[in-house]
């Protein structure tokens, strides 16, 4: 049996998530940083929603987080608020910096 658009697991196909630009020069600095380091979903999640309003709109915002559910979590968030994930990035002391364009 084939399967068409789904991974021989059941899962859906899906594409990696951005990584970051070859020369970061170009990335503009996140204007705020929230750290979500040890916390467990959903709370990095709800620490975004409740603090991008806290920068303009077109600035980007940081989260900062280690629980693995993120990696999924803060991309679909921005496609259902329709906010711009930007770019993820792997933290030298473990888990991830995801960046977010405040879209309005």
């Amino acid at each position: 049996m084939r399967f068409r658009g789904r991974a021989r697991s059941g899962a859906p196909a899906t594409a990696p998530p951005p990584q970051a630009p070859a020369d970061q020069a170009v990335a503009p600095p996140p204007t705020l940083v929230i750290d979500a380091l040890g916390r467990k979903c959903p709370i990095p999640i709800i620490m975004l929603a409740e603090r991008i309003r806290e920068v303009p709109v077109g600035q980007i915002v940081a989260v900062l987080a280690d629980d693995a559910a993120a990696r999924t979590d803060v991309p679909a968030w921005c496609r259902m608020k329709s906010q711009d994930f930007v770019w993820e990035e792997t933290l030298p002391q473990g888990g991830w910096g995801f960046h977010i364009r405040r879209t309005y």
